[in-house]
């Protein structure tokens, strides 16, 4: 007991002994009610194809969990006994990817059209305390780590579990219990170990085994959980009460995940449909900070109307089934950054170069060496540069911008813009118009925001000009002068004299020149 309190305390997974790895249960279709008709015929081929060359094979996951609950599934994985060699070999195109997990992709289709199953080889449930530790991270262990099928840094957490084995370990080892069921489509039939479908009845979300010592495991678990429960809470789930507890004390753990594992897990987060349910969630369970730095960047500008528009706005094209891109996203995030730095950069630069300056600055200060110089870095800055670039109606540039390849992307960037009142909608709504009109209708948009020209003055003209303004003048003294006569002032005929002579010197009118020597006889 002392030895277990003091590997709590120093950040390790005490050894666990014989995992419980629960009791098989296998449930009939008629008690389970899964409909066969909602699962999808490419992953139908897939567990087919491996019971055919006398494989087990089973959807399992969340597509279970959907389906238990009368759910299209959007994805579908298959478990197998067959290894990632096995599997590949039977399917035409078929990849092995990953080191910690190696998995297979089974691709049908091509282009934007294909789907993926993802094929997993069942995996033996083995203690943290038993596997190689390495001194360092999956970074700077990588030479350590060649060859090796199960290894753990100093922490606990499991950088490699490659040891396949028997199905009850493989759902031993699964994070949730809604997770860990196997449905067979041949038989219809579903096995279960662990309670899931019962929590699923229930909608309860709940850790197989100890919390704490799973999220010691693996930290992202932490972040997972914080996941689910956003992503399930609109069918009314929520997290077990001890799977929660551990998670704000255990979070100190992810520090030591690698910085791209945890931005691919940030995207998760915040790209499945969920968004604004998960940093609900992220706030609710006392994860707001220190998961990781952008992550807790977003949850901090979350409320920012801007910010918020683009969240809400990517949980609405995944509920469409429309694409969506990190670069849109995270773009929004950071733009105050960029404008901020921009405005100070253009007091001593031209404009695009006082940019160019500013979004070279944020990339180094907010995303550093994760994706900020990839292709996620190069499509937040044409979303980005494109933006002054929408000020400017005249010429050919507008024919430019709308044929280059990101002009969707910055469009919608500066059309969220507009709808928080940052810019003007009648910018927003011309760029519209502009994009999908025919070349005709291009002119006349283009005409209609065409400065009109200015009349350019002749010298006869301003010669002109200056003669009515001397005469104006001279007319303006004479009206003086009637005034104080007429109001009794005294005369003082030195400067009536004067004006009266600069007014006949210059041509003034009779008027004017008359008055005068009335005034004066």
């Amino acid at each position: 007991m002392i030895k277990t309190f003091i590997q709590r305390l120093i950040g390790q997974a005490p050894k666990s002994g014989s995992p419980s790895l629960g009791k098989r249960r296998v449930v009939p279709a008629s008690e389970h009610g899964i409909d066969a008709r909602l699962v999808d015929e490419r992953a139908l081929s897939v567990v087919h194809t491996l019971q055919d060359k006398g494989f087990e094979a089973y959807i399992v996951g969340g597509a279970v969990r959907d389906l238990l609950l009368g759910l299209r599934p959007k994805d579908f994985d298959v478990a197998t006994n067959a290894t990632p060699e096995q599997v590949k070999a039977l399917f035409r195109r078929a990849f092995i990817i990953g080191r910690r997990f190696r998995i297979v992709h089974v691709v049908f289709g091509r282009g934007r059209e294909h789907e993926v199953i993802e094929v997993s080889t069942f995996r033996a449930y083995l203690d943290a305390g038993a596997a190689e530790q390495v001194s360092g991270n999956e970074r700077t262990s990588k030479q350590a780590l060649a060859g090796m099928t199960h290894a753990v840094d100093a922490s606990g957490r499991v950088l490699r579990d490659n040891v396949w084995g028997p199905q009850d370990e493989d759902a031993a080892r699964r994070d949730f219990t809604i997770n860990a069921m196997y449905y067979d489509p041949r038989s219809q039939s579903v096995v279960d170990y662990h309670g899931g479908i019962e929590d699923a009845r229930k909608r309860r979300l709940r850790l197989i085994g100890d919390p704490a010592s799973r999220y010691r495991e693996d930290p992202v678990r932490i972040v997972r959980a914080a996941r689910f429960a956003a992503k399930l809470s609109g069918l009314g789930f929520e997290l077990d009460r001890k799977t929660a507890t551990p998670m704000g004390t255990l979070k100190a753990l992810l520090a030591d995940i690698p910085q791209s594992r945890m931005f691919d897990e940030m995207l998760k987060l915040l790209q499945t449909g969920h968004a604004v349910a998960s940093i609900a969630a992220l706030r609710k369970l006392g994860l707001a900070h220190g998961l990781y730095p952008l992550l807790d960047l977003v949850v901090e500008r979350a409320e920012d109307p801007f910010v918020q528009a683009a969240l809400q706005d990517t949980d609405r094209r995944v509920g469409e089934s429309k694409p969506v891109a990190p670069s849109f996203l995270l773009a929004c995030v950071l733009w105050s950054d960029v404008r901020e730095s921009w405005a100070h950069h253009r007091a001593k630069q031209p404009p695009f170069p006082a940019l160019q300056q500013a979004i070279d600055e944020v990339f180094d200060q907010r995303i550093g060496d994760v994706s900020g110089r990839g292709k996620l870095g190069a499509d937040m800055r044409e979303i980005w540069m494109m933006q002054p670039r929408f000020d400017k109606r005249a010429g050919s540039g507008p024919f430019t911008l709308v044929e280059q390849a990101r002009f969707r992307a910055g469009f919608d960037f500066m059309r969220l813009r507009a709808d928080v009142g940052e810019i003007d909608v009648t910018l927003a709504d011309w760029w519209q118009e502009f994009s999908l009109a025919d070349e005709a209708t291009r002119e006349d948009l283009l005409q209609q925001v065409r400065p009109a020209p200015q009349r350019r003055k002749r010298r006869g003209d301003e010669a002109e000009a200056a003669h009515d303004a001397d005469r104006d003048v001279s007319d303006a003294g004479s009206s003086e002068d009637a005034s104080a006569d007429e109001e009794g002032a005294p005369r003082r005929s030195g400067p009536r004299r004067r004006r009266s002579r600069r007014g006949r010197g210059s041509g003034s009118g009779s008027g004017s020149g008359s008055g005068s020597g009335t005034a004066e006889a």
